[in-house]
Order: C-alpha cells, then structure tokens, then sequence
C-alpha cells in the first residue's frame, strides 16, 4: 500500500466528515495514489450536451410514462417536470427531511405498474430515536388543478438501528427485472462495524417485497441476520440497477482508494470494513481484498477514487455502441463513467471529463443520456441531456 502525504489525509478526511454533501468534495482525490496523479479523463466527448433545466441540489430523477420526470431536491422538494424541462411543479406530501450533511431527499422511482397504480417509491434521511437513518416510503401521485401531491403517503421499512452522524445513508431503489421484489440499499453510516452486524440493515443491501417488508427466501434470514437482508460488507453504496440478464450491479464509494462495481449474489459478504483496496482515513491500512478471498470482490475498482454518483445501465437506440454497458456519475472525479458489462464480468470504458460533479445518470424514453450536476463545488444543478454529435 503507498503512502499518503497528510495534506491528502487531511483533505479526504474533509471531504468525508465535514458535512458536504457528497463524499469526494475536497479539492483533492480521497485516495491511495502518488501526489500528482489524476483520473484518466477525456475532453473528446462522443456527444453532445443539452442543458435542459437547473434545479437546487438535485439528487435523482425518474422519467413519468409521459415523458415528464420526478426530479428529487437533497433539502427535500421533490419536483415534477415537463418533458423540455420548461414547467415544474413542486410535489406537495414528501415527509420532513432531515438534509444536513449527505442526508436529504434521495432516490425516486417508479412502481413497475406505475400507470395504473400511480405510486411512487422515494427515500429520504429523517431524525429520530438514537439518531439518524434513512428511510423508504411510498405514495401516489395524485394531479389536480395544476397541483401535484403524494398521497397515502407510507413508512415501508427505516434504518435499524438509527446512529450519530450525518454521513452514509445511501438510499437507492430499484425493483427486479422480474418487478416481483425491490432492492433497497442502507449504507453503514461510516460506522464501520454495522456493515458485518447481522442484526444491522446498516451497509446492506435489502430485498423487499412491493410493501416493504422482508422478502420470502431471503438467503441469511436462516442464520440469524435481519430478514430482509441480500447481501452485506458494504459502505456507502450509491448505485443499483438490474442489468437485461436480471445480473444486480451496484457501486459503492470505498474509504481513501477503493471505489468498486460489485456484481450482487444473494448472501455473499463483499467485505468491508474487513478488506478493502482502500485505507481508513486516519491513515489505518486495510488489507487488500486479495489477501482475503472468501470475501466476494468487486468486479471494477477505482484508485484514484472517482467518487461514484448513481448507476444506470444503458439499453436505448442512440447509442447502439454501449447498449448493455453501464454508466455511474463521478463526484470528485466531475465524470461520466462508463463500465463494460459483459455477461457477470465488467471492465473499464470511457471517462469523459464534465466540469461538474455529477450525482445521477439515468437514460431517457428518448434513448438519450440524462445527467444531473449535484450543485456542489461551484456546478450549477443542472439537467443536461446527451445525444450522439449531430443528432
């Protein structure tokens, strides 16, 4: 493992812990790298880029049947969009939000039969007893009048237990490709130790039936773990999305080095904070994923960090290149990022420099790429939409 000088320490400890919004905020890489070093970007972009609206803080987004879009705020507004990005209304019943640090309203999707049942599925970061945790909800999408609102607005399962802190809430949805569960991600609230704690949901990923509650045959419930977890050793995973085989892919940010892509296997332990191909931010070595292999290891890993934003694996017409590939918003890195997908292996693509850091990356009804910039470090929050040069 290299050395790393304590202006970097100090830097990513910043950048951890000090309340931004986002890890991967400071002006320098949180990683184990040589001073000097840089993410591979490119300036050459193979295509162009749209601003279609600007928005404070966005966090995620989903597309409507209509082709509007649920656009989600981190203080917690969340906002329906028209289709050009021209008109917003603000949603009336998201529940309070509890926005300090990395917390906030985060993640916003859809139900697989959202046209006829109207609901939607969105977490959030609230306070409660002992703590913090975040939490998901659901409520349908009701129009009157020129007003949106949520109503029948419930609590499906919260963080257990609420901790101290402000940091790792992740928060990510996405229902199977067979729509006959829902995956839910916890990070491990830069606790470290949750994330092997049977009992904890903490830097889990859950398996959810459409009401919340633990799936039936989740693999670990037998052997003591909380019912409703799929996979755990995880930290602050930002990602998940179910690729065209029904393959789950999600990305989690690592500790100074060691963003991964992990392919996600029911029951296995991916983990943290046992192994990691990054260190703790005290300057503490872990040792490397390789010296543990009963540990199921990531399938792409970053050092330098990217500081990975949202997942979403492509499938449209306007870029037939990358069908099946998978692309993760850079933070730190202010990157597009793109992973091949090549059956359960993955690989490096693209990384083309944005100028902004990115949170979400979410493909269209148009076959186009749609980005949102997070706000932070001076980008402006924007909605920008890709298409290939010349279309």
């Amino acid at each position: 493992m290299r050395l790393i000088s304590l202006a970097v320490i100090t830097a990513a400890l910043i950048a951890c812990t000090g309340g931004s919004p986002a890890e991967g905020q400071a002006g320098q890489p949180q990683g184990k790298y040589q001073a000097g070093a840089q993410a591979p970007t490119s300036d050459a972009k193979p295509f162009q880029v749209t601003p279609v609206a600007d928005f404070e803080a966005p966090w995620a987004m989903t597309f409507l049947p209509d082709r509007r879009m649920l656009v989600t705020e981190k203080a917690g507004q969340l906002m329906l969009v028209s289709a050009d990005g021209r008109g917003r209304t603000q949603v009336a019943g998201i529940p309070a939000v509890d926005s300090a640090g990395q917390g906030g309203l985060m993640d916003v999707v859809l139900h697989p039969d959202f046209a006829r049942s109207g609901l939607v599925y969105f977490s959030y970061s609230e306070a409660g007893p002992g703590g913090k945790g975040v939490v998901l909800s659901r409520g349908r999408l009701v129009e009157a009048n020129g007003q949106a609102r949520l109503d029948e607005v419930q609590k499906l399962i919260e963080a257990t237990p609420y901790v101290q802190g402000d940091g790792h809430y992740s928060g990510r949805i996405a229902f199977a490709s067979d729509n006959r569960h829902l995956f839910f991600t916890m990070g491990e609230r830069q606790k470290f130790t949750p994330a092997q704690d049977p009992k904890s949901t903490l830097g889990k990923v859950l398996r959810l039936t459409h009401d919340g509650k633990p799936a039936p045959g989740n693999p670990l419930a037998a052997k003591g773990f909380h019912p409703a977890v799929w996979s755990y050793g995880h930290r602050n995973l930002l990602g998940i999305a179910f690729d065209a085989q029904g393959n789950l892919w999600e990305q989690e940010m690592g500790p100074k080095g060691g963003d991964e892509v992990n392919l996600i296997l029911p029951g296995r332990n991916y983990g943290y904070p046992i192994v990691s191909d990054g260190d703790h931010y005290d300057g503490r070595p872990i040792p490397d994923h390789d010296t543990r292999p009963e540990f199921e290891k990531y399938k792409v890993n970053w050092t330098p960090v990217i500081s990975p934003g949202g997942l979403m694996i492509y499938s449209g017409n306007l870029f037939p290149q990358w069908r099946g590939d998978a692309f993760i918003g850079g933070l730190w890195s202010q990157a597009l990022v793109r992973v091949d997908l090549n059956g359960t292996n993955a690989a490096k693509g693209g990384q083309w420099d944005m100028g902004a850091r990115i949170r979400e990356v979410e493909e269209g009804p148009d076959g186009a790429i749609y980005v949102l910039e997070d706000g932070g470090r001076g980008s402006q929050g924007r909605l920008l939409r890709l298409t290939p040069v010349g279309r």
